[in-house]
C-alpha cells in the first residue's frame, strides 16, 4: 500500500534516481515542491527541461553549451596557444572558477577504462588530435584526475601529441593549503615530490 498519494510517491520514486538522492532526501524534496508556490514549480520543471532541450556540447571544445561555439572558445582574450584537457565538464568549471587558467579547453568525457569497456575511440581523443594539427598550440596541459584511469588516459595522450613537437605537461598532485606532510598518504606525497619545482 502506497504511503502517500499517488503523484508524491511518483515524484519520490523519481528523485530517488538522482546521484547521492536516497529516498529519505528525495522525500524532503518532494515535500519542500510541494509546499512551493505554483510558479516556483513551474521554474524548476522549465530549467530541467530547458537543460535537456538546449544544452549541447560545443563544436570545438566539447563542453555543454547553449551556444555555439561556447563562450569559452568565442573569447578573444584567452590564450590560443594554451590548451588544457578535462576529463568532463565539471572539472573545466573547477579550473575556471580559479581564474589562474586563462586559455582554452578540450573536454574528453571520460577516462580510457578498458575493465569499464571505455576505450580512446569514445572519448573526444581524434577531435583533440584535430584540433592540434589545425591550431597553433605551444603546450597541452593535461588535468586528468590523479586516479589509474586519469593516469593512463594521460599517458596514452602524451605518446600520441609528443610527435606532433607541442610541450606537454601534467597539472601537479600533492598536499593541499593547509595540509600538513605527516598526515598525507604515501601516493600524494610521492606525487608532491613528483611535482617539485624550483624556487
Amino acid at each position: 500500500m502506497a504511503l502517500h498519494a499517488k503523484p508524491i510517491d511518483q515524484l519520490i520514486e523519481a528523485l530517488t534516481k538522482l546521484p547521492g538522492v536516497g529516498r529519505k532526501t528525495a522525500s524532503r524534496l518532494a515535500f519542500h515542491i510541494l509546499r512551493s508556490s505554483p510558479s516556483e514549480a513551474q521554474a524548476l520543471a522549465r530549467a530541467i527541461l530547458d537543460v535537456k532541450e538546449k544544452i549541447h556540447l560545443c563544436s570545438v571544445c566539447f563542453n555543454l553549451t547553449d551556444e555555439d561555439p561556447c563562450r569559452i572558445c568565442k573569447d578573444g582574450t584567452r590564450s590560443r596557444d594554451v590548451l588544457c584537457v578535462v576529463e568532463g565538464p565539471n572539472d573545466l568549471i573547477a579550473i575556471e572558477n580559479t581564474g589562474a587558467f586563462h586559455g582554452r579547453y578540450h573536454v574528453l568525457h571520460g577516462t580510457v577504462s578498458p575493465l569499464e569497456g571505455v576505450g580512446p575511440d569514445d572519448l573526444k581523443i581524434k577531435e583533440l588530435m584535430e584540433r592540434l594539427q589545425k591550431e597553433e598550440v605551444g603546450e597541452v596541459i593535461l588535468a586528468t584526475n590523479p586516479t589509474v584511469e586519469g593516469g593512463a588516459t594521460a599517458l596514452y595522450l602524451t605518446e600520441l601529441i609528443k610527435p606532433l613537437g607541442v610541450k606537454v605537461t601534467r597539472i601537479a598532485f600533492g598536499i593541499p593549503m593547509g595540509g600538513e606532510i605527516e598526515y598525507s598518504d604515501g601516493m600524494t606525497l610521492s606525487k608532491a615530490l613528483e611535482g617539485r619545482r624550483e624556487v
